[in-house]
This record gives C-alpha cells, structure tokens and sequence, in this order.
C-alpha cells in the first residue's frame, strides 16, 4: 500500500488552532469524521485517545503517530495536521509540528507496518520534513510526501 493513496486533501490541516495534545489530535481525527472508510467515528477516536493514554506516540524530530487497530474502520485512513508553534506532548517531553493520525482496521496488520514504516523512513529525512513543515500549501504538502515516496 502506497501512502500516497491516503493522501487527500481534505484529511490535511496545515494550520492547527490547539496546542494541547489530546484537542490536537481530535482537531486531526475529525478530519476523518465523513471518511467512508470510518464506519464509527466515536469509536474509532476512543481507540486512538485509549492508544495514546497508554504510550506517547512521539517519535521524535517534530513529528507523532496517534494510532488505532480497530473494527471500526473498513480501509485504512490517514489525517494530518501542522502547528507551525507546535503542540506540546506533555507525556513525551516533546514539541510536535506534525501529526500523523492513522487508523487501521485490524485485519489490515501488514498494510499498517508498511504505511507507518515508510512514513517514519519517509520523515527521518530533514529535507523532507523540512519541506512538510513549511508547506504553503495542501497540495505542495502532497506533493513533497508523494515525491518523497517515489524517490525511496
């Protein structure tokens, strides 16, 4: 599975409005709400909130994965969010610039290790997170993430 067929345009949010963790990440998650793949919205978001009490989901240089293996997803669904001030992961120690939320149905275990694999090989390059953060628009965004993709 390719991570630029997750890409959509209205699933992206270049200018988050909250800077505290779990409001950031519902700021991100609802851009999946009319998702057709989100068969349970409220559900779904549990699960990732349930995911992210238990373990930061920070990796580091900027960047978090809030994630969910879940049965009420039936595809797999990528939102993401940018905060040029970043947004304080109080259970990391960490500042985040970019959020990555992606939801998984369970079934979907091999997709989910290539999807977040690639992103993380993808955003361990500063260029290329450099580019993402300073993105002016939605679809430069893609762009930078697609042609990244294809480079590898």
């Amino acid at each position: 599975m390719q991570i630029s067929s997750l890409l959509k345009p209205e699933q992206i949010k270049l200018e988050l409005g909250q800077q505290k963790r779990c409001n950031a990440i519902n700021e991100v998650a609802q851009l999946l709400q009319t998702n057709p793949n989100v068969t349970n919205f409220a559900g779904f978001y549990e699960e990732l909130l349930a995911r992210e009490r238990i373990e930061s989901t920070c990796l580091g240089n900027e960047i978090a994965f809030p994630h969910a293996r879940t049965d009420y997803l039936k595809g797999m669904v990528l939102a993401i969010g940018r905060s040029p001030q970043g947004v304080w992961f109080e259970n990391s120690g960490q500042t985040v610039k970019l959020i990555f939320v992606i939801g998984t149905p369970k079934r979907m275990v091999t997709d989910y290790l290539s999807i977040v694999g690639g992103l993380a090989r993808l955003l361990k390059d500063n260029s290329t997170r450099e580019h993402l953060i300073s993105a002016p628009t939605v679809e430069e965004f893609i762009a930078t993430l697609t042609q990244a993709e294809l480079a590898r």
